[in-house]
């Protein structure tokens, strides 16, 4: 080949080859500028174009990673610790049982919040006196269903029997009620589904439990009651006014200037002379309406009984007003 044509053919293929890196460069330029704009989601640009997001060097989010994601979680607030309402009252009563003087059941109900604990609440126990709360509250439902009102001669009986505990008035009124028979209708209508009256007379002999007489309770203040709003007035006027002889039992646990509701039952039981000490009563506990019972047998003494009961009434008064659980 001439020299002259050998040199066209050299220049010519060095212009082709520079060309070529050239094109190849700004293809590489324009790639990398159109895979930068697709990988950076960013701030709408214009006409709904995304426009490249720039996050400065040393940036929490420059590695694409939320500035949270590894953050340690903040821990959550602490609950106040609770406990139900049983075993508030078992551990209220811990200092009670472990000076335990015969055999007792407590219960306490709060209307307000419908909160309710017991301790052998199903136990049968003799009632004593506070069988005279029901036996009136017989009497009231009697006479409902006759439409009639309480007679002068049965209030001359029921007034002592309640606010004296007199024993006369209660069998007098015992009677007119149809004794054992009336009374158990009587149990029937308030829904005492554990009460047993008691026979040939023996009215203090009644059986019942801390179930029936939160019930009773219920009975002489809740609107749903079989009993009218005349008829709960009347009784819980009189058990507000007991004797002050008679002032004891779950009227332990009342906060002061208040004026609790109160019936209490004692008498010895059996061959050993051993004593049953009740008390059932509607009362004020820290701005709280508590219907509260405490029901028990085998006492030493009547007076160990009471220290028994109170102890007990102020124990499930405060488990259900101020509950300290378990450790």
């Amino acid at each position: 080949m001439p020299a002259r044509r050998r040199s066209a053919v050299i220049a010519a293929r060095s212009a082709a080859v520079i060309l070529t890196c050239c094109l190849a460069a700004a293809i590489s330029a324009a790639g990398f500028r159109l895979m930068s704009r697709a990988a950076t989601p960013g701030q709408a640009g214009p006409r709904g174009r995304h426009a490249d997001s720039v996050v400065p060097a040393g940036h929490p989010g420059a590695s694409g990673v939320h500035p949270l994601a590894h953050s340690p979680a903040p821990p959550p607030p602490q609950a106040p610790r609770t406990c139900s309402a049983h075993a508030a009252l078992m551990a209220a009563l811990r200092p009670v049982l472990r000076d335990r003087t015969g055999v007792f059941a407590v219960g306490v109900a709060d209307p307000g919040t419908g909160v309710t604990a017991s301790y052998h609440s199903r136990q049968a126990f003799h009632t004593a006196s506070i069988v005279k709360a029901d036996i009136l509250a017989t009497l009231l439902l009697q006479l409902q269903h006759q439409h009639a009102a309480v007679s002068q001669a049965e209030q001359d009986l029921a007034t002592p029997m309640i606010e004296e505990s007199d024993n006369g008035a209660a069998t007098a009124l015992w009677n007119i009620i149809g004794a054992t028979a009336g009374l158990a209708a009587g149990d029937q209508a308030l829904r005492l589904r554990h009460t047993v009256p008691g026979t040939d007379g023996w009215w203090g002999l009644t059986s019942t439990t801390v179930t029936d007489q939160l019930r009773l309770l219920s009975d002489l203040t809740s609107r749903r009651s079989p009993l009218t709003a005349a008829s709960r007035r009347y009784e819980l006027a009189l058990m507000r006014s007991v004797a002050p002889g008679q002032n004891w039992g779950v009227t332990a646990a009342v906060a002061r200037r208040t004026q609790p509701a109160v019936k209490n039952g004692w008498m010895p039981d059996g061959p050993l002379g051993l004593w049953d000490i009740n008390s059932i009563g509607v009362i004020s506990h820290h701005g709280q309406r508590l219907l509260v019972v405490v029901l028990s047998t085998g006492q030493p003494s009547q007076q160990a009984g009471i220290q028994q009961v109170q102890a007990a009434a102020k124990a499930a008064a405060a488990a259900v007003t101020t509950p300290r659980c378990p450790r």
